[in-house]
């Protein structure tokens, strides 16, 4: 089997995904949650003109000029407007927040004024609509304030909760079940044994698939039978997972058992390698409804191919519109060699120099160097065939989650 193009593959990966159904939660449960559908406001914010500072609401022709004398007639607090119209020569105490009584169309903040008994002197002239809050300056009733597809800040909440919703219509949260697979694996705080290695990939893909917004499930460790990883399988398609990564196994080694074990499962299996450095052997396949992302089992190989195929399927899955990755441009930080047919994609550290991206690849690449790969703050692409390139080339990155 050929190998697949890196843009192939993700074009397989994402081909025929539709968003998962929509649920309504409360505003506590929905940050970073995917809008199911538009949102309009249902209300007018501020209902009233108000005031924006505390002063004195004032006709502005009566205040016009220093030393202009206003009768105060009243106050007026946040929650408690003053029912009387402002007449010529008088003025009411207003506090932010306060309605701007009838009659009156400028504050004069109180700074500016003078108090003396039964009213005030102003020593600032006064200014149509100043100090004043116009009704509907924030939105209005009816306008869409989110669109449908839109990931909730702790912002928006503030937003929809001002705009009078107690609850709001999100996209189910994907669930992406992890297993993986390797008779060398030991769980960290174990001592392990002759050619064993401590197990690490699961632990950066179930926090990179949460921060997605993404719900996971620990399927654990499978040894390599076929009897075991099926089991691992079934359990997974059992769950109600919308998503299934496996680690490991995937490669053409004898004790390579994942590509068998779910194609016995039913699998349909899209690709099986792909032409990129580092992940070659990644897969990919459907079980009904479940997606299937067979990951290499070297922890840099894991954790790249997630990010550039798992993340996008899941921001599809939950019905997001920025789905891909967004690409920059920066300038190496040092000398590369040339490409082969594999697309590459280098760790780098990243800073800026004198206002200009600069990114350095680390100096060893090899996929299973963790240190690397935790110091590293970007991905240098480096397309198929690409020649020796210099420092302070251009070049494309992708930066990596913080």
């Amino acid at each position: 089997m050929a190998l697949m193009p890196v843009a192939d593959a993700l074009s397989a990966v994402l081909d025929g995904v539709e968003p998962l159904p929509e649920e309504m939660v409360a505003l506590d449960a929905a940050h970073h949650r995917v809008l199911a559908r538009d949102v309009a406001a249902l209300r007018t914010q501020p209902p009233q003109a108000m005031s924006a500072m505390d002063g004195y609401a004032v006709r502005a022709a009566d205040a016009s000029h220093v030393a202009a004398r206003l009768k105060v007639i009243g106050e007026v607090a946040a929650g408690r407007p003053f029912e009387t119209t402002v007449a010529a020569g008088e003025a009411v105490r207003i506090f932010t927040g306060g309605v701007i009584p009838a009659g009156a169309d400028a504050v004069i903040i109180q700074e500016d004024t003078v108090v003396e008994a039964g009213g005030i002197t102003i020593t600032e002239a006064a200014i149509a609509g100043r100090h004043i809050r116009p009704a509907g300056i924030d939105f209005r009733e009816g306008d869409v304030l989110l669109a449908r597809g839109t990931r909730l800040t702790d912002r928006d909440l503030s937003l929809v909760a001002g705009m009078n919703y107690p609850r709001l219509p999100v996209r189910r949260r994907p669930k992406v079940a992890i297993l993986a697979t390797g008779d060398e694996l030991v769980m960290p705080g174990a001592i392990p044994g002759p050619g064993q290695i401590v197990y690490s990939n699961g632990y950066a893909l179930r926090a990179l698939a949460s921060s997605e917004g993404a719900e996971t499930i620990d399927l654990g460790i499978a040894p390599d039978s076929v009897e075991a990883t099926t089991e691992g399988i079934r359990r997974a398609r059992d769950s109600g997972a919308d998503v299934l990564v496996t680690t490991g196994g995937a490669s053409v080694g004898d004790h390579d058992l994942v590509k068998r074990s779910l194609e016995g499962e039913g699998v349909t299996i899209t690709f099986w390698r792909i032409a990129m450095r580092p992940g070659k052997p990644m897969m990919h396949g459907r079980l009904g409804a479940m997606r299937v992302i067979g990951l290499p089992g070297n922890p840099v190989s894991s954790y790249v191919c997630a990010f550039l195929f798992l993340v996008p399927l899941i921001r599809a899955l939950s019905g997001r519109t920025d789905v891909h990755h967004i690409r920059e441009t920066a300038l190496l930080g040092r000398d590369v060699v040339a490409n082969d047919v594999r697309e590459d994609y280098l760790r780098a550290r990243i800073e800026a120099r004198e206002g200009v991206l600069t990114a350095t690849p680390v100096n060893h690449q090899d996929s299973s160097l963790l240190g690397n790969l935790a110091a590293a703050q970007a991905l240098v692409i480096r397309p198929p065939l690409a020649p020796a390139a210099i420092a302070g080339s251009a070049c494309d990155i992708l930066r990596l989650p913080v």
